[in-house]
């Protein structure tokens, strides 16, 4: 029986931490060392960089973790792939073969490429009625591709868009010889992928229990975690011994609900079922997944489209002691008056909060007014926003000062998501001795993907009256969020403490958690489309708002443009908990 395939990663977003590459293949044993450095904002981030140079379009930090430990990689016989390659892998691969050779280095490099349909967006119609055409068009692709590269001998394997699962699925693929038809083995790995693919988060990063860690786990560094796949892809998550962190079923369960849609997850390999895995504390730091089941394809491949819409700046300023939201409308009103016709196109305002005027200290007396302007005029965002608003320093609210002195503005983008058909992308590998060799396209589903956006009303009753405590949601209930585009994903769950009531505290959660229930915890949802999938083998719930976070993370003036925190908020409101719960 093939022995499980024991892959690691060393990077869960570009700019995470430099020196994890070699921690990783220092730290212990590993077949494979895998790392993510794409996300939606980071492909506007690359293709700026395109502007500046044509050569670049990759995360050319890569390259200086590459000229520090590729060398061990090559000498430990650990295989490396990397989605590094963002709008350019062919460069990145040119780049890591230059760097080998100046360090006497001979590893055998292999791209994948084929995700970048930004020639044919124009045919696809897939151009925005206010941008025009994208600035970057990528279509997410598959795990085989990577799988051939490493089959035909590569030692590193660097991408461009893939799918965040697919440099852990590949390994697996190539490791255990599965075929395309190796549905639940294929599902397996995507969740290993998954648990994985945003570095330390598995190991309790961004973790709301991180007080029940162990001092000694938060007092260290925290590990990267690492994926044992077995042949039927069942997994181990655990990482390396001595690390910091650590891996139980709450980090796991974190990451699984992290940034989901429906109980469906479709990658362009495999079609996940949600509902279908099983958790279980094997050890300390040894947390098995089991039992996950998949299916078809889906015949469609998303892509990640980044439009360039315009210029952005944001100013903020201190409001202090009596009367904050009356200061704050009156240097909305004078700026405002200022701006005439020829401010910028659109400027949005912030909130604030009377803040205790009793306070021990000036900065617990004060709020901040944020102010966020756009426009298609990088000037008009520049003086003709700032100016209006420092001329107002001597004649406005008392107390006026701003945080830091303002500066120019700077472009943003747009992100949307898009479906394409498979036959509009050819998924191209270009193999280590040279060879091109192009993957065909799996069987897939003949159902068509469910896109639509309404209300997903949680299936369970409202609960029935009973004894019940108001208290923070967060009680016994953890919670992870983060965004999609424009959407905002909240997974809730139910902490695994021992409480002898687990699974009823779980029923209660699931039916208390319905989209009335989301809008009446965040207020600000209260127009917008609120989706509730239930998850009760994983404790839990998935949340999904839509239209939270505007037009995306680089387009929103939301003081959390990710959405990162707002899991953390919604933890702190007050619910009516059942008692017996309690």
């Amino acid at each position: 029986m093939t022995t499980a395939a024991r892959i690691g990663n060393c990077s869960g977003f570009y700019g995470d931490r430099l020196t994890a590459f070699r921690e990783m293949l220092e730290g212990g044993p590993l077949d494979y060392l895998t790392g993510d450095y794409l996300a939606e904002l980071t492909m506007l981030i690359l293709g700026k960089d395109t502007f500046k140079d044509p050569h670049l379009g990759y995360a050319r930090t890569f390259v200086r973790q590459a000229e520090d430990a590729l060398g061990l990689a090559l000498e430990k016989g650990v295989k490396v792939v990397v989605n590094a390659g963002g709008l350019n892998p062919k460069g990145l691969a040119e780049k890591l073969a230059e760097v080998s050779n100046g360090l006497g280095l001979s590893p055998k490099i292999a791209y994948v490429a084929g995700d970048d349909i930004r020639s044919q967006t124009e045919a696809l119609g897939l151009a925005h009625p206010t941008y025009g055409n994208p600035l970057t068009a990528n279509a997410y692709l598959g795990a085989f591709g990577i799988a051939s590269a490493l089959g035909k001998g590569a030692d590193l394997v660097v991408t461009g868009r893939v799918t965040d699962a697919s440099v852990v699925v590949a390994p697996a693929i190539h490791h255990h010889g599965w075929t395309p038809e190796s549905y639940d083995a294929l599902a397996g790995a995507v969740i290993a992928g998954h648990i994985i693919e945003c570095g330390t988060q598995a190991v309790g990063g961004n973790f709301s229990g991180f007080l029940e860690l162990p001092e000694e786990a938060r007092s260290k560094p925290l590990g990267f975690p690492i994926a044992e796949i077995s042949a039927n892809g069942d997994m181990v998550i655990t990482k390396h011994e001595g690390t910091g962190g650590a891996v139980t079923l709450d980090t796991v369960t974190a990451q699984l609900v992290y940034e989901i849609q429906t109980t469906k997850y479709l990658n362009p390999d495999v079609t996940v079922d949600l509902t279908t895995m099983e958790l279980t504390q094997e050890a300390p730091d040894r947390v098995r997944v089991s039992g996950v089941t998949g299916d078809l394809p889906p015949a469609q491949l998303k892509a990640c489209l980044n439009y360039f819409a315009g210029y952005r700046n944001s100013m903020e300023l201190i409001l202090t002691g009596l009367d904050v939201k009356e200061k704050a409308a009156w240097i909305q009103a004078q700026a405002t008056a200022a701006f005439g016709d020829k401010g910028p196109g659109r400027v949005v305002w912030s909130d604030v909060v009377q803040p205790d005027t009793d306070a021990a200290t000036q900065e617990a007396a004060s709020a901040i007014l944020r102010i966020t302007a756009f426009d298609t005029d990088a000037a008009k965002v520049a003086k003709g926003f700032t100016g209006p608003v420092i001329e107002q320093v001597l004649g406005s609210y008392p107390g006026f000062v701003p945080c830091r002195m303002p500066g120019p503005g700077t472009a943003y983008g747009v992100y949307t998501p898009a479906y394409v058909d498979r036959s509009v992308v050819e998924h191209t590998v270009v193999h280590h001795d040279g060879s091109v060799e192009v993957i065909a396209d799996p069987k897939v589903s003949d159902q068509p993907l469910d896109r639509t956006v309404g209300l997903r009303p949680s299936p369970f009753p409202a609960p029935a009256d009973t004894l019940t405590r108001r208290l923070p949601l967060g009680t016994f209930v953890h919670g992870r969020s983060g965004d999609k585009g424009g959407d905002a994903n909240i997974g809730l769950w139910v902490k695994h403490d021992g409480h002898p009531k687990y699974a009823e505290r779980v029923t209660w959660l699931t039916k208390f958690m319905s989209p009335r229930q989301v809008r009446e915890l965040i207020p600000e949802a209260k127009d917008l489309d609120v989706e509730v999938y239930p998850l009760p083998n994983l404790g839990g719930v998935n949340i999904l708002i839509h239209g939270l976070l505007d037009e995306g993370v680089a387009a929103t003036a939301r003081f959390d443009p990710q959405a990162k925190g707002l899991a953390e908020w919604v933890r702190g409101r007050l619910a009516n908990i059942e008692g017996s719960l309690l």
